[in-house]
């Protein structure tokens, strides 16, 4: 018999700190940890909900708290399947205006998305088929070319290769147009012309410098030019690099809402929505904005977290790439999931289990798990 209910119980929330190799920066970032809170649902039923979500290392104990002081109270009791019901009454973290909208848009998410997996696993179907199951497959792309690195970039453009990978989302904005096009034109000689190559800004560039950027890459496949422009007046500068340049372009990482990213797509600022559920409330948020770039024939993508964002790309017809990292850059990826698929000529294929379908490795969770003291 089908399950008529999934009575929220208890959530659980365990948070994760992984030291990277090495710093690896962008254009004015950096990074030398990975990061994730892995959130677990417990239902009446016996179904457990399991996600990991976001990258927030400076913040992840306030995102912790938020969880467990905020958002749980108002769950338990509640029925999962109400999926937009839960997401509703969790929404109230990221009310207060005195703290960084992240926390609580993170907090969101975490809890949005284990609901789901419990949700797949009662239906005991993969989410990626609950969804919309358009493909089970997706192409997979990594993020790399980051600045001060140890690695020569023809051998990490090899290394892609040996591995299958379809792309890469290669960092620019650090330098000037000019040196960061030379390393751009370094990358796809040594890729040749079938591999995807993104230029990744992380909003570098002023419009100009944008613009300079996308003309002296424009005969070496630049497949799109992602988040170019600095913040600031961004929609109307990535709209004005897009008709000078003739470059398509990509933004949604730093939006917290379907309504930001519905701004994007009316100012005509973009051709893919990179939106990233884990950042901005959840993957019923990320299905909001999903539907709406259909309208807009813009297509989607996902910023990082390859375990949610493969289902969710794969399960609709615009769905572009799983947004992978080597396994020095994203040791969680390749290291807490003991059932990472391979990667076979670009693609991966999505498990056929009930839910996200991820098999957890409790040992790298027991090593890599941190107490945050209140």
């Amino acid at each position: 018999m089908p399950l008529s209910s999934l009575k929220i119980t208890r959530i659980e929330t365990i948070p994760i700190r992984v030291p990277l190799r090495q710093v690896y920066r962008g254009s004015y970032y950096q990074m030398t940890h990975r990061a994730t809170i892995l959130t677990r649902i417990y239902t009446e039923e016996g179904i457990v909900g399991e996600a990991f979500v976001g990258d927030e290392d400076h913040i992840n104990d306030q995102i912790e708290r938020v969880i467990r002081d905020e958002i749980t109270p108002n769950l338990i009791g509640q029925d999962a399947f109400a999926v937009e019901r839960c997401w509703e009454l969790a929404r109230p973290a990221t009310w207060n205006i005195l703290r960084d909208r992240r926390i609580g848009l993170v907090a969101c998410a975490a809890v949005d998305t284990a609901i789901w997996d419990a949700v797949g696993k009662a239906m005991q179907q993969p989410l990626w088929r609950v969804w919309g199951g358009y493909r089970n497959k997706i192409q997979v792309i990594w993020t790399g070319g980051y600045y001060n690195t140890d690695i020569p970039i023809a051998q990490e453009m090899e290394a892609a290769l040996e591995a299958q990978i379809a792309g890469m989302k290669f960092k620019v904005g650090g330098r000037t147009p000019e040196a960061d096009a030379q390393r751009f034109i370094e990358a796809r000689k040594a890729v040749g012309d079938d591999f995807v190559l993104i230029a990744d800004a992380n909003q570098g560039y002023t419009p100009d410098q944008a613009v300079r950027f996308a003309r002296l890459v424009e005969d070496y496949g630049l497949f799109y030019f992602e988040e170019p422009c600095q913040w600031q007046n961004d929609r109307r500068a990535m709209r004005d690099v897009r008709y000078r340049s003739g470059a398509r372009v990509c933004a949604g990482q730093s939006e917290m809402s379907a309504g930001g990213c519905r701004d994007l797509m009316v100012e005509s600022a973009i051709d893919f929505c990179n939106f990233d559920g884990s950042w901005s409330g959840g993957p019923t948020e990320w299905r909001r904005v999903a539907a709406m770039a259909l309208s807009f024939d813009v297509k989607m993508c996902h910023h990082e977290e390859a375990h949610i964002g493969g289902h969710l790309l794969a399960s609709i017809p615009h769905g572009t790439f799983a947004d992978t990292m080597h396994e020095d850059r994203d040791p969680i990826w390749s290291g807490m999931i003991a059932n990472v698929p391979e990667t076979k000529g670009g693609y991966i294929t999505l498990p056929d289990r009930p839910g996200l379908g991820w098999e957890l490795d409790e040992d790298f969770i027991a090593k890599y798990r941190i107490t945050y003291s209140d």
